[in-house]
């Protein structure tokens, strides 16, 4: 079964969940690719979550242009968030590459973006998560993704497609 489907199975049973403090689903190893979700509210059409990961262990020393590579494919393949994504930052030091929105989301007062950090030192990972600045206050504050179910579990198949 394909994480897709796993996850989709598990939806039911988080229905109603409505947390400040997430609720974490890891999904059983496909493939070599373990992934994590952290939920916050789960309806019968949509949800929130404050972090998806996925760690891809036969990345673990992969070369930077294959991380390069990856990070491409994920932002040509990524079309339909409320924001386009692409590579912002590649540190072939640290063997990481950041990918944020290229224009991000400014009605709210300050700027809402996407932000994807690919890594392949230890191991390959992947993590997205959504932050909030205000132009008024320093730093930024980490804020939940909202999507519907189907949104979700394209993502999921989108970022298995692109794993080198």
């Amino acid at each position: 079964m394909s994480l897709s489907q796993t996850l989709s199975q598990e939806f039911p049973r988080l229905i109603g969940l409505n947390s400040s403090q997430p609720t974490t689903v890891t999904l059983p190893t496909t493939d070599g690719v373990d992934m994590s979700v952290d939920f916050t509210i789960v309806d019968t059409l949509s949800c929130a979550f404050r972090e998806l990961r996925m760690d891809v262990p036969r990345l673990a020393g992969a070369s930077f242009a294959m991380l390069e590579h990856w990070a491409e494919d994920l932002s040509k393949r990524i079309t339909y968030l409320l924001e386009n994504i692409g590579p912002l930052e590649f540190d072939p030091t640290t063997q990481q590459v950041l990918i944020r929105s290229k224009s991000p989301d400014l009605r709210t007062g300050g700027a809402k973006y996407y932000e994807v950090l690919l890594q392949c030192q230890s191991a390959g990972r992947f993590v997205l998560r959504r932050f909030h600045s205000d132009p008024a206050q320093c730093g930024r504050d980490q804020v939940d993704l909202t999507m519907t179910h189907e949104t979700l579990l394209k993502l999921v198949e989108d970022l298995l497609a692109t794993v080198p």
